[in-house]
C-alpha cells in the first residue's frame, strides 16, 4: 500500500503507529491538513488515513487511484460515502475500541452531577465552608443513585458498559427506542418508547448516532416530560439535543442537570447556548470521553487490522 494519515495529531503524539506501518510498508504523515491542502496531499496514495478531515466527491474524482479510506474513529460523516462507493472506494472505521474510557467518563459525569461535585468544590474554593456555622455544607441537593432508574438510548458496545457500571451502583436500568426502533425486550432489558421512557428515568444517558432522525431527539418537549431533578448525559454526538431547549430548562428547573462531552460546533469558535455562565448544575467536557491512550492506541491497531484485511 502507499498510504497517507492527513491528521496524525488527532491520535495524539503517544500513540504508536508501528502496527499500521507495519501492515502499509510506511505512512506518510501529516500532523493536520486543511480543507484546501486536502486533494494535493492525497494524490499518488491508493490508502488514506482520517480522522475528522473531510473527503468529498471531487477528490475521488481527481484521485482514480484511490482504493480505501481509514477512518481512525467510528463516525464516518467527513466521508462522502456515496461517492465513495461510485468510485471503488472502500471506506473503514473503526468500533469497539473506546468502551471503557467513555463508559468510565459517562459515569464520572453522572456521580459528579448526582453529588454536585463541582458546586461543593467552588463552595470550598470560595470560602463558604469556612464561615460556616455548620460542620458541613448541604446547600445543593444530593441524588443517590442506588435504586434509581437510568435510562439508556443506545444499546451499543458503549451503552452496555454504561449498563455494567451503573448497575454496578445499584441502578436500574431501562432502554429506550430511539426513532425509527421497535420495542421490546433486550437481553433482560426492557426497551420502550422514548415518550414512555422520559417520565420514568432519573438519568438519561445517550448513546446512538447523529441521523436525521435522532437529530434534536431531546428538544422542549422531551425535556418537558422528565423528571425535575433528572440527569441528562451526552457522550455521544453533537445535535442529539437541542442545545438552546437545554440551557432553558436547566435555567427554569425543568431538569437538575446536564453533562455533555459534545457539542454541536467542535470546538464551538462561534459560542453555544450551554457555555453561558449562568447554567446551574451543568459539566462541558471537550470531547475527551474516548481519549485515554490505551483507547487512542486500540484504535490504531484496530486501523492497522483493518487495513490488513483489505490487503
Amino acid at each position: 500500500m502507499k498510504a497517507v494519515f492527513l491528521d496524525a495529531k488527532t491520535l495524539g503524539d503517544d500513540v504508536d503507529l508501528s502496527s499500521i506501518e507495519d501492515v502499509t510498508g510506511g505512512l506518510k504523515k501529516y500532523e493536520k491538513t486543511a480543507p484546501d491542502e486536502v486533494l494535493e496531499r492525497i494524490k499518488g496514495f491508493d490508502t488514506v488515513l482520517v480522522n475528522k478531515v473531510v473527503l468529498g466527491r471531487e477528490h475521488f474524482e481527481e484521485c482514480p487511484e484511490l482504493k480505501t479510506i481509514a477512518v481512525v474513529a467510528t463516525g464516518t460523516n467527513n466521508i462522502d460515502k456515496v461517492a465513495a462507493k461510485d468510485h471503488g472506494v472502500e471506506v473503514l472505521n473503526v468500533i469497539n475500541y473506546g468502551r471503557s474510557t467513555v463508559a468510565q467518563h459517562t459515569m464520572a459525569l453522572i456521580l459528579a452531577l448526582a453529588t454536585r461535585l463541582l458546586d461543593y468544590d467552588r463552595d470550598v474554593r470560595a470560602g463558604r465552608w469556612g464561615k460556616s456555622d455548620m460542620f458541613c455544607l448541604m446547600d445543593h441537593p444530593i441524588l443517590e443513585l442506588e435504586g434509581r432508574t437510568l435510562g439508556i438510548v443506545g444499546y451499543g458496545d458503549l451503552g452496555k458498559g454504561v449498563i455494567e457500571r451503573a448497575e454496578a451502583f445499584g441502578m436500574k436500568v431501562v432502554l429506550g427506542a430511539r426513532p425509527g426502533q421497535e420495542a421490546g425486550d433486550v437481553d433482560g432489558y426492557p426497551r420502550i418508547p422514548l415518550d414512555e421512557l422520559l417520565p420514568q428515568v432519573d438519568v438519561l444517558s445517550l448513546h446512538c448516532l447523529l441521523t436525521d432522525d435522532t437529530k434534536d431527539m431531546i428538544s422542549e418537549r422531551e425535556l418537558k416530560m422528565m423528571k425535575p431533578d433528572s440527569l441528562l448525559v451526552n457522550t455521544s454526538r453533537g445535535g442529539l439535543v437541542n442545545e438552546q431547549a437545554l440551557a432553558d430548562a436547566l435555567r427554569a428547573g425543568e431538569i437538575g442537570g446536564a453533562g455533555f462531552d459534545v457539542l454541536t460546533e467542535e470546538p464551538p469558535r462561534n459560542g453555544n447556548p450551554l457555555l453561558a455562565d449562568d447554567i446551574p448544575n451543568l459539566i462541558i467536557t471537550p470531547h475527551s470521553a474516548w481519549a485515554s491512550r490505551e483507547a487512542r492506541q486500540r484504535i490504531a491497531d484496530i486501523t492497522a487490522k483493518n487495513l490488513a484485511a483489505v490487503g
